[in-house]
């Protein structure tokens, strides 16, 4: 038999997160545990708003997702073909949270970290960048300040203060540069940035175009100094295909394309294809990043940082040396409640 428990909780900000498509102080995503066998599955659900899931949704679709595992035809010990039969479509959030807890599952079932179920070393993962959102020039300055252990910056875009961030940011630093437009570009926009970002030391640039301009980031790659990958635009690896054309790369997230057995099949397609990966998250805890660290040895790229952004953290997991994620070596996603837990500070 298997059983559900899930709370919701809200993820505190250390500051303001503000992107192209606007800004937040906090995040509510929500928590499950699957019991079974004696043992009991973590997993996160991080909602975007912007694809109609809320906690509320979430919470809806993973009480749907094991009535499903329950039944007789459906074995959870077979975590990979169990979430897919148990899955809902348009929750992926949801989905990637039933996902993860029964792959926590199946470790803590054999007595394994689940990187050693796919036989990967996690001391080949790369370093992960850490974000800077957009803010005023004295705040950049700050976050860029904080991050001084982090080896690779990643710096929001998608406004008419863009150059002003990054010349920011390269006043205090002259450390490697990523940015993500969030689609907050036009084509005449990237144009004119995709220059002088070339010309400032970035090293890629993620969604510089809305999602349904496919065509034109088409375009767009041809002429560009800078790799292009994409965010908004790749959900499930039947995307990739088709975007193999107009980016160089994509980025993977857990909770955007419902979980690791889907972000596995994302990066098959994805080298398939001779395209990059990065590995990437929402503002997650350390339990949804420590699941998606999991796979960081199988990409070129790694974004891992949304439990670095909150002060709240109810979970301890991989933790952060010279940039580097270091993964736990205990069964299963190797994740705890930390000693704040649920509910407090």
């Amino acid at each position: 038999m298997i059983t559900l428990s899930h709370q919701r909780h809200e993820l505190r900000l250390r500051h303001t997160f503000r992107l192209a498509r606007g800004a937040s102080d906090t995040r509510t995503n929500l928590f499950v545990e699957l019991e079974h066998e004696g043992l009991v599955g973590l997993g996160e659900a991080a909602p975007i708003e912007r694809y109609g899931q809320d906690w509320t949704s979430a919470a809806k679709a993973v009480e749907e997702m094991v009535a499903r595992l329950a039944e007789p035809t459906v074995d959870p010990r077979a975590f990979d073909s169990a979430a897919e039969l148990a899955a809902v479509r348009g929750q992926p959030a949801a989905e990637a949270a039933i996902d993860m807890a029964l792959r926590d599952l199946a470790g803590k079932r054999l007595g394994a970290p689940y990187y050693e179920l796919l036989g990967l070393d996690p001391r080949s993962m790369p370093v992960t960048s850490f974000t800077i959102g957009m803010d005023t020039p004295e705040v950049v300055e700050a976050k860029v300040r904080e991050a001084a252990e982090f080896a690779v910056l990643k710096v929001k875009m998608g406004s008419d203060e863009d150059r002003g961030v990054l010349e920011t940011v390269r006043g205090v630093t002259d450390r490697p540069v990523r940015v993500d437009a969030n689609e907050g570009w036009t084509f005449e926009d990237a144009l004119e940035r995709l220059e002088w970002l070339h010309e400032m030391g970035v090293e890629l640039v993620e969604q510089p175009l809305p999602a349904d301009q496919l065509e034109a980031t088409r375009e767009l790659r041809h002429i560009s100094p800078l790799p292009l990958f994409a965010d908004e635009s790749v959900h499930r690896s039947a995307e990739v295909p088709r975007l193999a054309e107009a980016f160089d790369g994509i980025n993977i997230k857990l909770t955007k394309c419902g979980g690791m057995g889907e972000a596995l099949r994302m990066i098959s397609v994805a080298r398939a294809h001779g395209l990059q990966i990065m590995l990437g998250c929402m503002i997650e805890s350390s339990l949804a990043v420590t699941a998606a660290a999991h796979l960081a040895p199988l990409v070129d790229h790694v974004d891992l940082d949304g439990n670095l952004l909150i002060s709240n953290d109810p979970f301890v997991g991989a933790a952060v040396e010279e940039g580097r994620l270091v993964l736990p070596r205990d069964p299963g996603l190797g994740v705890h409640r930390s000693e704040t837990g649920f509910g407090r500070a």
